[in-house]
C-alpha cells in the first residue's frame, strides 16, 4: 500500500495527541487508542506513584500478557475443534 492510501488519524491516550499513519481504518484506529487509554487509566488508578514512562511499559506488559493468554485459549479452541473433527 502507498503512503497515500494510508489513514492519517489523531488520537488522543493519556492526555496526549498521537498522529497514527497506516493501514487500518480511522475507527478502528480510534477504538485502540481508546482501549490504550482506558487501560493507562485502571492501571495508573491502582499504582497512583507511576510516572507516564513506567505507566506505559506496566500497560505494555498487561496488554501482551493480555494477548498471550488470548492466543492460548485460541490455539486450544482450535485443538478442539479439529479433534472433533477427527473423531
Amino acid at each position: 500500500m502507498t503512503q497515500d492510501n494510508k489513514e492519517r488519524i489523531t488520537v488522543e491516550i493519556y492526555n496526549k495527541k498521537y498522529n497514527i499513519v497506516g493501514e487500518e481504518s480511522a475507527s478502528h484506529v480510534k477504538l485502540v487508542a481508546s482501549l490504550v487509554d482506558q487501560k493507562m487509566h485502571e492501571i495508573q488508578d491502582a499504582n497512583r506513584h507511576l510516572d507516564t514512562a513506567n505507566l506505559a511499559v506496566l500497560t505494555a506488559i498487561n496488554t501482551m500478557n493480555d494477548y498471550l493468554k488470548l492466543k492460548e485459549d485460541y490455539a486450544s479452541l482450535l485443538g478442539s475443534m479439529k479433534r472433533k473433527e477427527d473423531n
